[in-house]
């Protein structure tokens, strides 16, 4: 009898939301009315404002401290598992990609921009400013006056402008040749992120973005100190954690998923990159 290939759990947004946009101002019963006691990825956008509360978000095997003004960003497919020790307040949002695809090349750019780091902390000051603008959306969202969908989208780029400009206050003083890398640069990561299952050769995305592989390889080592054959390995080896402590999958499952046909060949990448089997990575994960 062939074994079924597991999943890690998807969470999906209800496909009969206005816009597939959601806003909620809540309370930690809120919070937890999603699946956060095992670790689950989900099909949208997933963005966290904790006004208040203590406990613990981990996100891709990273441990972020939930604490009063702190804001989680998770992109679609990002594995996470959320543990409050307190009562919480704070704002949900979710949203799928149709609701931010825009042919807008400055929103896009935000949304990479953002999509960058997963955990911001603010200031009282800081965080209340985000508040007006949340407050605002949420207006909008709960009201549905004329043209709301085109304000919110508006009030969206805004809110992701104001969270940049604190999490990334010296890009405002790049030079022109900076700022092209840190934009080709994002670009790439969201093509990684996408397609290394299928595309694992730098020339690959080289090729995607117009560029030559030295172009390319020049971009990520003045932005990270990288080359982009290991951001891509980098980028396998996540995935290949996640399915390793979200699923019960066997190794051969979990490298066919990755587009490896050869088991023996991925054992040896994630032992080469990691410095210790899949299996036994599995096992000392699960044992701490």
């Amino acid at each position: 009898m062939k074994r079924k290939h597991k999943q890690i759990p998807i969470v999906h947004i209800d496909q009969e939301l206005p816009m597939k946009f959601v806003i909620r101002k809540s309370t930690i019963v809120d919070f937890q009315d999603l699946p956060v006691s095992k670790p689950h990825r989900h099909n949208f956008y997933y963005l966290l404002f904790v006004q208040k509360g203590t406990g613990s978000h981990n996100i891709d095997f990273n441990a972020y401290p939930i604490a009063e003004n702190t804001f989680f960003f998770l992109k679609p497919g990002q594995v996470h598992q959320v543990q409050f020790t307190s009562p919480a307040q704070g704002y949900l949002i979710q949203f799928n990609r149709e609701f931010y695809n825009s042919a807008k090349e400055q929103s896009n750019m935000l949304i990479r921009k953002l999509g960058r780091k997963s955990h911001y902390v603010f200031s009282k000051k800081g965080f209340e400013e985000l508040e007006k603008i949340l407050n605002t959306i949420l207006r909008e969202y709960n009201e549905k006056a004329f043209n709301y969908r085109y304000s919110i989208k508006s009030y969206v780029d805004i809110l992701f402008t104001e969270i940049i400009r604190h999490g990334y206050n010296k890009i405002s003083n790049m030079d022109s040749e900076n700022l092209y890398h840190q934009e080709r640069f994002e670009e790439l990561m969201e093509k990684v992120e996408i397609s290394f299952t299928t595309h694992k050769k730098v020339s690959d995305y080289a090729k995607m973005m117009n560029l030559t592989s030295y172009q390319l390889n020049a971009i990520t080592k003045a932005m990270v100190g990288a080359t982009c054959s290991k951001l891509i390995n980098a980028q396998i080896i996540l995935e290949a954690k996640r399915s390793l402590l979200a699923t019960s999958n066997q190794i051969n499952e979990v490298a066919f998923a990755l587009g490896y046909d050869d088991p023996s060949y991925f054992i040896r990448f994630f032992k080469k990159n990691t410095g210790r089997s899949p299996e036994s990575f599995r096992q000392e994960f699960k044992q701490l």
